[in-house]
């Protein structure tokens, strides 16, 4: 009797140690699980900002260099941050347009001052402007909220503090400034809409850039980028180009953000091109541009 309540206490004593070995177990591969889960959520928002955003800042020893028929425009955003830009105006007065150009991910706007040269010597005043934390903007850039706050400075400097009406007001995003002109298009009036190089929402580019990435795990992201549904709201017209093959941003977004845009619209696949359209056919394409704002911005359209 005495022999069968021992092994009775010590098989109870076994059980209640499983039982806590067991818990101590399922807490630490729940904690386990936490862990990985927040170094996942980092490390996915850790790699996002490094692929997103690469920005140059103003140094006076890079043989920084301002074109002669640029000014010099300061801006400050609804929270505070100071943007610096170039302004080009054309010598046909009236001007056709004036056209507000977001540059890509990389640099800054002295890499694309001679296309605000070339647009202005065609007719159009051409607002170049740094992000915040490029050139000599102020600032960190940090995601997609900062970007379209800053895009806002510029269309309330050229529609208020320089009086342009919105009609007569040209949106230009290329790469990643495709994005920021989409957003404001679809916020504000404008007289047409370009956008070069663009990719359809950083969900859809995601996927061509890290597939192994399950998409229903790019909710972890901060920016979206939605530009194809934000498309769907824009009335003006919209030209959208694209080198072909791009091996930046696929060329099927750029058809992606054609099917998305609403009438009239116009798309321009250059076989060749790459991801510069700009940069690789220079003056050609950006004929091809001028003549679409010309109609775009004729006085009868509106």
């Amino acid at each position: 009797m005495g022999v069968g309540t021992s092994e009775l206490k010590t098989t109870t004593r076994s059980n209640r140690f499983a039982g806590l070995l067991t818990r101590e177990r399922l807490i630490a591969g729940c904690v386990a699980f936490v862990l990985f889960g927040f170094l996942l959520f980092f490390a996915l928002r850790w790699f996002e900002h490094a692929i997103t955003f690469h920005p140059l800042r103003y140094d006076d020893r890079t043989g920084w260099q301002q074109p002669t028929s640029a000014q010099d425009v300061w801006l400050k955003t609804t929270d505070g941050v100071r943007l610096h830009g170039w302004l080009f105006e054309t010598r046909e007065r009236p001007a056709l347009a004036t056209i507000i150009y977001f540059h890509g991910n990389g640099g800054n706007i002295s890499s694309v001052g001679w296309v605000g040269e070339s647009l202005a010597s065609r007719g159009f005043d051409v607002l170049l402007i740094d992000y915040r934390g490029y050139g000599q903007s102020e600032g960190e850039v940090d995601g997609e909220t900062g970007l379209y706050a800053d895009a806002d400075a510029s269309y309330e400097y050229i529609t208020k503090t320089r009086g342009v009406r919105s009609s007569s007001v040209v949106l230009y995003g290329q790469s990643l400034g495709t994005a920021v002109a989409v957003d404001l298009a679809s916020r504000h009036q404008s007289a047409a809409l370009i956008l070069e190089s663009g990719f359809s929402s950083a969900s859809d580019l995601a996927s061509a850039v890290l597939p192994i990435l399950p998409r229903h795990l790019h909710f972890l992201a901060r920016n979206r980028f939605d530009s194809k549904r934000k498309l769907s709201s824009i009335k003006c017209p919209v030209l959208i180009s694209h080198g072909d093959p791009d091996l930046i941003i696929p060329t099927e977004h750029g058809r992606l953000l054609f099917a998305a845009a609403n009438e009239p619209k116009k798309l321009l696949i250059f076989p060749g091109a790459g991801h510069n359209v700009f940069g690789s056919l220079g003056d050609g394409y950006l004929d091809q541009v001028a003549d679409f704002l010309r109609t775009a911005t004729r006085p009868d359209r509106h």
